[in-house]
């Protein structure tokens, strides 16, 4: 199994994407009409327990698994082929520069030359792709190459979580150009379909949150910082005495008492919207840009009630949720009502389900 497989633009069989967070395993499967058209088909969670996954490390593989194997018979697909990522920590990713024209394995000779440049182990520990990305857009005759590289054990890993559910690893992609692929459609959907515009992406993770500045189909900015829905977790198992475990499933359920709202949620939303606030003006002072177009969040913690119009208050920029959904027709089996609750936190599995489709 290649390493970038569908960056490199390979069709593929039926398949659905598998995104591994720290906190839960998320399935999207898509078809597609005659017309090219995306049906969301399927698509289902599981939690996992705190630890279980520890900065995109399996620590708790057979719980894992389990976990992996109840999310597939809750989705209620049939399929066997996964799309699964690697995270961004666990990927190195260099562009280069090299003549055109090459051949196949010339082009392999050349990646693993200048491989050894970048990556800090020896490459026969290491599981290594590239991709064509194109021609140079300042050098007249080469193409832009992009290469990544992780360790095995890394991949092995991933490789080694999917067999043990039942499931056949068609492809290991990074969760950050899941994400970006999944965002390209969102970006198409805005007005002049978001030609030039520059949209602030804020993933907002258990632990952390990543913020990616986009325009068109470029990365300009990619930073991540500490915080994240786990912090309200803690706050409302600190307040009522709850375990993590029970604290978390009572707010993902709304189960919580009166006062939650104006103690717990209310100061939480206005924190997190601070946080958000900084890290643009971060970006501001290290970069030649003073703006952006679109503040978009994604992740289970961006549906927060509240927190899309306090974000707008506090950056003066227009704020809104991912639906990476939109669009898209849905199946039989899908409610609409819940594709509304919980769509935002499967941006990066939406990603994975698309490399069916990536040409």
């Amino acid at each position: 199994m290649s390493f970038l497989d569908a960056i490199m633009g390979r069709r593929h069989p039926p398949m659905f994407g598998l995104d591994i967070s720290s906190s839960s395993a998320k399935l999207v499967e898509l078809g597609q009409t005659g017309a090219g058209e995306y049906v969301l088909e399927r698509f289902a969670s599981e939690p996992f327990q705190k630890g279980w996954i520890t900065d995109g490390q399996i620590e708790k593989f057979d719980e894992v698994a389990e976990a992996v194997r109840r999310v597939i018979d809750k989705s209620g697909t049939k399929t066997k082929n996964v799309v699964m990522a690697m995270p961004q920590s666990a990927v190195i990713t260099k562009k280069i520069m090299l003549p055109a024209g090459l051949r196949e394995e010339e082009m392999e000779l050349q990646v693993e030359s200048e491989a050894n440049q970048y990556i800090p182990f020896s490459l026969d520990e290491v599981s290594l792709d590239f991709c064509v990305i194109g021609p140079s857009a300042t050098s007249a005759g080469d193409v832009e190459v992009l290469i990544a590289a992780s360790r095995k054990d890394r991949v092995q890993d991933r490789q080694a979580l999917a067999e043990a559910a039942g499931l056949k690893p068609a492809v290991l992609d990074v969760e950050s150009h899941a994400s970006r692929l999944a965002m390209s459609r969102v970006v198409a959907g805005l007005p002049n379909e978001g030609r030039d515009a520059l949209v602030a992406l804020f993933e907002i993770g258990a632990d952390t949150t990543s913020l990616k500045v986009l325009r068109d189909d470029e990365l300009l900015y990619d930073r991540d910082q500490a915080f994240g829905g786990s912090q309200l977790t803690q706050l409302i198992s600190r307040q009522y005495g709850f375990s993590f475990e029970e604290a978390e499933a009572k707010k993902l359920s709304g189960d919580l008492p009166e006062d939650y709202e104006g103690a717990i949620l209310v100061p939480f939303v206005d924190s997190l919207s601070q946080e958000i606030g900084r890290a643009l003006q971060y970006f501001f002072t290290s970069t030649p840009h003073h703006k952006v177009h679109y503040v978009m969040m994604a992740g289970g913690t961006a549906t927060l009630p509240g927190l899309k119009d306090r974000v707008t208050d506090l950056t003066g920029f227009a704020s809104m949720v991912v639906n990476p959904f939109d669009g898209m027709q849905f199946g039989a089996s899908i409610r609409e009502s819940r594709v509304r609750r919980e769509s935002p936190s499967y941006l990066t599995a939406c990603g994975l389900a698309m490399r069916r489709f990536a040409q």
